[in-house]
């Protein structure tokens, strides 16, 4: 099996190999294959061994796109949705992520990483092997400095890879609010030096949105990130066509996250890049806006990986089981889409392919163990139901 970034036919194609046996040393995967070419020194060697018994065996959920860090819910936010308020008119009043943003900077920072740590570990119940981290509800040097902290404690701590993006260009505090250019320099002159000291982050993130950081803002900042050498992810399109796939592709994003507004240009200049296009499908489902249109994607070449956005306002839930799943019902994608989309491609969209996102000799043993199922199309199908068993993380049971 080879270990690529899968584009257009080839995301439809999951190997399967029914009755098998899966071998595992420390902390890797050390051999795999048909139980009837099961070599004998397995068996004569006594190693011990534990029989799934018609489980289904997948490589763990790679989710690229969180917010894991925060302070508190945002549930009064939901209610105004349901009153019709919209995602620009409630952070217009303060809301969104100015709300997060006040509610994070009066809360310490034992606090935020006791909250984070009970939060990575129901995703890690869920079957999540690996997750990237956001900051960007600090909004002050402090506050994002803060985030970032809690997220390189839970880097230390955690039995699964944590990677960092710095989006301290999340949206323009009240203070900046007509001082765009006042920001992105507290961001360059004051945030990146100390994250480039203390190594606090892998990635440079910048919500581009109309309301929010325009193209050249975005260029500006990530052209600042790259040099203290944080690879550029990129918020892009989800409110609007608003020019961030094309910046993500002119910085060499390593991916480009969220596309609910897609246009042909977008669709074909990602096609032809080697950035990686993210769709966030349950935080579209929560705002209750057009999903991303992935059956285009994919007819076009695209590179897609899905995930979570975890966040409290717009994607309050991690849940990546219900992401492949929406990715199947509203984005129509098939099955073995969804599931290379939520592992190997994900994998790709975080810089952790050689080590996870497939079951190949030599990779991390994070896997999903689910209870017997008909199909590998009964995991989505069945968008209701929990249907893992057991989750291995380096190789042991959780």
């Amino acid at each position: 099996m080879e270990n690529v970034l899968l584009r257009g036919e080839l995301l439809a194609d999951l190997p399967l190999i029914v009755n098998a046996f899966l071998v595992i040393e420390d902390d890797l995967i050390s051999d795999y294959g048909s139980m009837d070419q099961l070599p004998s020194n397995y068996i004569d060697d006594h190693i011990p061994c534990y029989d799934a018994k018609g489980a289904s065996v997948l490589p763990s959920w790679i989710d690229s796109h969180t917010h894991l860090v925060f302070a508190a819910s945002r549930e009064s936010e939901f209610v105004d949705k349901i009153n019709g308020l919209t995602y620009a008119e409630i952070a217009a009043k303060g809301g969104g992520i100015l709300h997060s943003a006040y509610t994070l900077n009066n809360t310490s920072e034992e606090v935020l990483y006791e909250s984070a740590w009970i939060r990575l570990q129901e995703l890690i119940r869920l079957g999540t092997g690996a997750i990237e981290i956001k900051s960007g509800y600090g909004l002050t040097v402090e506050g994002e400095l803060k985030m970032l902290r809690v997220i390189k404690q839970l880097q230390r701590d955690s039995p699964i890879p944590i990677k960092a993006s710095f989006l301290g260009a999340h949206t323009y505090p009240m203070a900046y609010k007509n001082n765009h250019q006042g920001y992105i320099d507290l961001i360059k002159h004051e945030m990146l030096p100390i994250i480039a000291q203390d190594n606090l982050a892998d990635y440079i993130d910048v919500f581009c949105e109309e309301g929010f950081f325009s193209v050249a803002e975005t260029l500006e900042i990530c052209q600042a990130g790259k040099a203290i050498g944080l690879v550029p992810k990129i918020h892009a399109n989800q409110l609007s066509i608003s020019g961030g796939v094309e910046a993500g592709i002119e910085l060499g994003a390593l991916s480009v996250d969220h596309l609910e507004s897609m246009d042909h240009k977008a669709i074909k200049s990602l096609a032809a890049s080697n950035t990686i296009g993210t769709l966030l499908p349950t935080a579209a489902y929560f705002l209750r806006m057009p999903y991303q249109p992935a059956r285009e994607l994919i007819n076009a070449g695209c590179a897609i990986a899905i995930a979570s956005d975890y966040n409290p306002g717009s994607s309050p839930s991690g849940n990546m089981n219900t992401v492949v799943s929406m990715s199947c019902i509203q984005l129509k994608m098939l099955p073995e889409e969804a599931i290379n989309a939520a592992t190997i491609n994900a994998a790709y969209a975080m810089g952790l392919e050689t080590k996870l996102g497939s079951i190949m000799k030599g990779k991390l043993a994070n896997l999903i163990f689910t209870k017997p199922v008909s199909s590998l199309a009964y995991i989505p199908y069945s968008f209701g139901s929990n249907l893992i068993d057991k989750v291995m993380i380096n190789g042991a049971f959780q």
